[in-house]
């Protein structure tokens, strides 16, 4: 399975703001968001004012990163969007949220999406009894996700929650039951639920060129 090894911090520094890659380091003073805001390269040279095609680019390889998403299936994403009926950019950013791996990571159960993305591949994420083990599974309205984890997962999973507390909350669009590992989705997240801060209309123009 293809997978991007690119030095996780330079993507958030890229970026201007936290992508929370690389677990327990974004929760704490190393952030490397916090020790060197700028981006990464030579900072003495000057920069030149980015194309509007850049832009279009930048938001792209953002909105993947945080994600963990590879062009392939960036790709199928944007397509289900765009045959959808609504706004196209809206649509694309609620499918990559409907993914499993994202849902486990909202619910605090898990500092990066990286980390969400194992516990569902090592088996522990259960619906109606039957266990999902594919990360890119898109949850929908009503569903209850269950957790079935060892001692030694319960305690991660409690650390996290507490590290994570300190800079996410869980969106209304999900309801947690942290002392039992049980996720309900309550609705399909919404325009206001959508707080991800990516521009996804410059997404949206890039595609349909």
């Amino acid at each position: 399975m293809a997978r991007d090894l690119r030095p996780k911090c330079r993507l958030c520094r890229r970026a201007g703001m936290k992508l929370f890659l690389k677990g327990v380091r974004c929760v704490t003073e190393k952030c490397a968001i916090a020790k060197r805001p700028g981006p990464p390269g030579m900072q003495k040279r000057q920069l030149s004012k980015p194309s509007y095609y850049a832009l279009q680019l930048r938001e792209k390889q953002k909105a993947k990163n945080i994600y963990g998403v590879l062009e392939r299936q960036f790709r199928r994403f944007f397509k289900i969007a765009d045959k959808s009926k609504g706004v196209t950019g809206q649509i694309l950013i609620q499918e990559l949220e409907r993914r499993m791996d994202n849902v486990v990571f909202r619910s605090l159960f898990a500092l990066s999406r990286a980390q969400a993305r194992q516990l569902v591949r090592h088996g522990f994420v259960f619906i109606g009894g039957r266990r999902v083990d594919i990360p890119s599974y898109l949850v929908s309205e009503g569903q209850v996700i269950q957790l079935k984890v060892n001692e030694g997962v319960k305690n991660l999973i409690k650390e996290n929650i507490q590290l994570s507390a300190k800079e996410r909350s869980i969106p209304d669009w999900l309801e947690v039951d942290k002392q039992n590992y049980k996720i309900t989705v309550r609705k399909m997240p919404g325009k206001e639920d959508l707080t991800v801060p990516i521009q996804e209309q410059l997404i949206v123009e890039l595609y349909s060129k």
